[in-house]
């Protein structure tokens, strides 16, 4: 049985890896891979590899990338960052009070976790609609913060379970309120749960299709998930610059969690160890 178990395993790991791979390996390889041979040869390396659909897309007229990369960097990095400052103060308090209150806001939040964003779409437009804020960025900020901030206190309430209460009892009778106790004992300690938080929902609202779509609509600007379905032709498409805006499209992604990798699975393992 044992013996069975060690030829399985890494087969059933080489297989699950090589699922995940393959689309990666498709877009890398056709970005930098003349156009002419990619519908005969897509899964070839390219040889030799060529830069030639990665300038073509970052020099088009219509600055179709450049434009959704500007749009998209600022909607992900003000959501993300409100996101990561509303959840860590509401999953702090939602970790400390037991009131009741409390834990009705809880069913709350567990409740819009289940539900998915298209369910919600056209009574969050209409909303948006009569606070003036349809095809605008701030709407689409507060669209990605009201659907995504359970996630976020759900990883926080986790890692706060972990801090000592202690060390915030001492702060309070030093004289400390409790949003300095928070902002100067509290927040410093949640590094990991914000590494996890910023990660998983900056990478939610980057890749976000539907709702840029709907929201900003498609007079009032674009991102680079929006550019890519707009980069495909109705009757054609040049698939080498549909893979290198693609590969374009990932890139900040990559280095975005290559930066905050340090913390992430610590943040994501932190509240398991105290109930």
């Amino acid at each position: 049985m044992s013996d069975r178990n060690s030829v399985f395993r890494p087969l059933a790991a080489l297989l699950v890896t090589a699922t995940f791979a393959l689309p990666l390996y498709l877009v890398l390889t056709n970005a930098f891979k003349p156009g002419a041979d990619i519908t005969p040869h897509p899964a070839s390396p390219p040889m030799p590899p060529t830069l030639d659909s990665v300038h073509q897309v970052v020099s088009r007229p219509d600055h179709l990338f450049w434009y959704g990369l500007i749009n998209s960097v600022e909607v992900t990095a003000i959501s993300i960052t409100v996101l990561t400052v509303v959840s860590a103060m509401l999953g702090h308090y939602l970790a400390r009070s037991g009131s009741r209150w409390a834990k009705a806001a809880l069913a709350v939040l567990l409740c819009g976790l289940m539900i998915p964003p298209a369910v919600i779409l056209e009574p969050v437009t209409e909303v948006l609609r009569e606070l003036g804020l349809m095809t605008t960025v701030p709407g689409l900020v507060l669209v990605n913060v009201g659907y995504y901030v359970p996630f976020g206190v759900f990883v926080f309430m986790g890692f706060v379970k972990t801090i000592p209460l202690e060390l915030e009892e001492a702060a309070a009778l030093d004289g400390a309120g409790r949003l300095r106790v928070f902002w100067q004992v509290v927040f410093p300690l949640l590094r990991p749960a914000s590494a996890s938080v910023l990660i998983f929902l900056g990478v939610w609202v980057w890749n976000d299709f539907l709702n840029p779509l709907i929201i900003l609509g498609p007079a009032n600007g674009t991102t680079v998930t929006v550019g890519i379905y707009r980069a495909i032709g109705e009757h054609q498409s040049d698939f080498g610059a549909l893979f290198a805006l693609m590969f374009l499209a990932s890139l900040p992604v990559l280095i975005f969690y290559v930066a905050f990798q340090r913390h992430f699975v610590k943040g994501l393992t932190g509240g398991s160890l105290k109930g």
